[in-house]
């Protein structure tokens, strides 16, 4: 089987795992965490090991892990915040942040040197790092000790959070993150140190004043290109923005349609100048533009967008695509796309035409292809 053979998509209701039959048709395999929210999923490319995070409310969080592609699971570490300093002012104001795990919102392996390597991106806003396939996770204090983290505030949810952690294959010392909100942070020693990175954003739902400070920048989703990692692509709260050098700077890329507000983002791994988004209408609605589930795709770098909808609901349909539900397979042609009304489907070309897999899971949360 091929890696666009398998497709991991974790939900509010559990764990599902597919595989593409010999006719090409997908089918659920396996099923894990049945009722169980699971938040995130990750299969290290490294070593094949699953991942799964899991969110119990009430219950706290859990990760698990299985060796044997899901047929069994152990349970590992948790990140765990320190304990709240009583003195807990940061940059001359007080950090109102509680330091306790709400959910593992993204993860991502290590680079290829860096065998057992993981990052976890939480909510509320920090980042932790394993280095022995999470049976014990540090919280990342270069990062989370900044003073620009007393600035930062909740988007969609009532903390900031980490959503978008993107290594840099070249070298596994670079890393950048996304915050929501709080901008793009950069590290290229491991973690050491960073450097905040946003220029070119700017924020519309902020004063004149504030438009373009960098601290309170709300990337809703960061993608770099495999094959081209000085390319990455960004979905902002009002916008979509292109990088060209790394992530350093950014550019506004304002012909969207039919909307520039969205999450869900891809880049080609072998073509940085192709992108999808899947667009929908902003604050308050988080529906799709006229009840009409679209993509958009662009193949030169943003200079022109194609609305790609066969195979998609053109009428009454509410579907939104949360920012890890949209995953593109290393080929570049097959995608895979979950909402959250439970419909699932997938695409062999690139998102001319789409195919549904499922009109029934629970509300997706996080789409990969295996």
């Amino acid at each position: 089987m091929k890696a666009t053979d398998h497709l991991d998509v974790a939900t509010r209701k559990g764990l599902f795992m597919l595989q593409r039959t010999r006719e090409g048709k997908w089918r659920i395999e396996a099923t894990a965490f049945l009722a169980e929210s699971v938040t995130m999923v990750l299969r290290d490319p490294r070593d094949g090991l699953l991942y799964a995070a899991l969110r119990h409310g009430h219950f706290g969080v859990k990760f698990q892990r299985s060796a044997d592609g899901g047929a069994n699971w152990e349970e590992c570490a948790t990140p765990i915040y320190p304990d709240k300093p009583a003195d807990d002012s940061t940059d001359g104001a007080e950090d109102s942040t509680p330091w306790s795990l709400d959910q593992i919102w993204s993860l991502e392996a290590g680079g290829t040197d860096q065998p057992g390597t993981l990052w976890a991106g939480t909510l509320p806003g920090g980042l932790f790092r394993s280095e022995d396939r999470g049976d014990s996770w540090r919280l990342v204090r270069s990062l989370w000790d900044r003073p620009e983290r007393a600035h930062w505030f909740g988007g969609g949810y009532d903390q900031p959070g980490i959503h978008s952690i993107c290594v840099d294959p070249r070298d596994s010392a670079r890393v950048l993150i996304a915050v929501s909100c709080g901008g793009v942070w950069q590290t290229e020693d491991g973690g050491e140190s960073w450097r905040l990175t946003c220029e070119g954003m700017f924020a519309e739902y902020m004063p004149p004043e504030r438009r373009h400070d960098p601290t309170i920048q709300d990337p809703h989703r960061v993608v770099r290109c495999a094959g081209d990692p000085d390319h990455l692509w960004a979905s902002h709260h009002n916008g979509v923005f292109h990088s060209t050098d790394g992530g350093n700077r950014w550019r506004e890329v304002p012909n969207v349609a039919p909307s520039v507000f969205g999450f869900a983002t891809a880049v080609a791994p072998n073509d940085a100048r192709t992108a999808w988004f899947v667009p929908a209408v902003k604050d308050e609605h988080r529906i799709p533009v006229a009840g009409q589930v679209v993509v958009a795709r662009t193949r030169d770098g943003g200079e022109t967008f194609e609305v790609l909808a066969s195979g998609l609901p053109q009428e009454h349909g509410y579907d939104l695509v949360y920012r890890h539900a949209f995953d593109v397979a290393g080929d570049g042609d097959n995608l895979a796309m979950g909402s959250t009304t439970g419909n699932l489907w997938s695409s062999e070309n690139g998102g001319d035409s789409w195919q549904v897999i499922s009109h029934h899971l629970p509300p997706i949360y996080a789409v990969r292809f295996s």
